[in-house]
């Protein structure tokens, strides 16, 4: 199946940048074992195709309503900022 997802290199709020990735996971269950398996596999397969990430998410919709489920940081920053465009995808 393929998933789309943003790879993005952005300024670190303690100074720098920090790469990150956030994927479209419309089949995130929202249970923390089932999504931690999901995000790890795919951030481990975005690394392997040679995306650099140190923080990595999951976007997915409930009820209607958009979530982000991963890296506390990241999530607290999509929260505010949204959902950024797809820019790559991989197999899963």
């Amino acid at each position: 199946m393929r998933i789309d997802f943003a790879h993005i290199n952005a300024p670190a709020a303690s100074g720098g940048s920090i790469d990150y990735a956030v994927f479209d996971a419309r089949s995130a269950s929202g249970t923390t074992a089932d999504n931690s398996a999901l995000l790890l596999r795919l951030t481990m397969k975005a690394r392997l195709a040679g995306r650099k990430i140190d923080q990595s998410a999951l976007a997915y919709a409930e009820n209607g309503q958009l979530k982000f489920w991963g890296d506390k940081n990241l999530v607290a920053h999509l929260s505010r900022a949204g959902l950024p465009q797809w820019t790559h995808w991989i197999d899963d």
